[in-house]
């Protein structure tokens, strides 16, 4: 189970949201390929981007995400998501270096998007949601779209990643019997996000178990952002936990 420690920008400063609210905001970091590249030295394989401003539509930060991929991508891969709203901002991203883009909004919109965008690019699937509602643009719209009809409509999806807004920023837990369910419906990679507060949650997360045609599958990774930059623990420690 792969950790995926989060960098949001929102101005080309590092930042974290409360429940995805832009008002409630703060900063931790002016130096976003510096604590790319902590996360890196520390162990992990993956680092999850998103760009809040693009996500909200106002500008972006892609010239950071491009300078992050370029300086790291030999030593860990890149998942960027917020503002993947077309064929051409996948193909910038990836053209960057960037693993995997993330599709939230846009692939809710158009399902048919993301096999598109897979044939130049990885693609996770965001779904956001508030009790089992997806929400879309930047979390300040809701959908009629619910997670459990969702993860059976991206045949092409590389893995979907699952966010319970109300928990996101909050250090109040993961919701692990929630995303057990989910995993249970699709056999691609689940990679939980929202509500990781310490090492007890990774490992309960690591050790949720679902099964299909005699195939037990774990979940596929984690996003965790404020446990990590409120010194809960260290990005090492978040590596072992995952691996033990």
């Amino acid at each position: 189970m792969d950790l995926y420690p989060a960098i949001d920008l929102r101005g080309g400063r590092v930042v974290r949201l409360e429940q995805g609210d832009f008002a409630r905001e703060r900063e931790y970091g002016t130096d976003p390929l510096q604590v790319a590249r902590q996360f890196a030295d520390a162990g992990a394989s993956w680092v999850h981007i998103v760009d809040l401003d693009a996500a909200k539509g106002d500008g972006n930060n892609r010239a950071v995400v491009s300078t992050i991929a370029a300086a790291l991508g030999a030593s860990v891969k890149i998942q960027t998501g917020g503002g993947v709203r077309t064929l051409d901002d996948a193909q910038q991203l990836a053209d960057a270096g960037v693993t995997r883009v993330v599709m939230g909004s846009a692939a809710v919109r158009d399902p048919d998007l993301v096999d598109v965008v897979s044939r130049v690019v990885r693609v996770a699937v965001g779904l956001d949601h508030r009790n089992g509602e997806v929400a879309t643009h930047g979390w300040l719209r809701g959908s009629t779209l619910t997670l459990k009809s969702a993860v059976v409509q991206y045949p092409s999806a590389d893995a979907f990643v699952i966010t319970d807004i109300s928990r996101d920023g909050m250090l109040a837990g993961p919701d692990i019997d929630g995303l057990r369910d989910i995993a249970q419906l699709t056999t691609t990679p689940v990679i939980a996000s929202g509500g990781v507060a310490e090492l007890n949650d990774l490992r309960a997360l690591r050790d949720v178990r679902v099964s299909s045609n005699d195939d037990v599958r774990t979940l596929g990774g984690v996003i965790v952002g404020k446990a990590i930059y409120e010194a809960r623990f260290t990005v090492a420690e978040a590596v072992k936990a995952l691996r033990a």
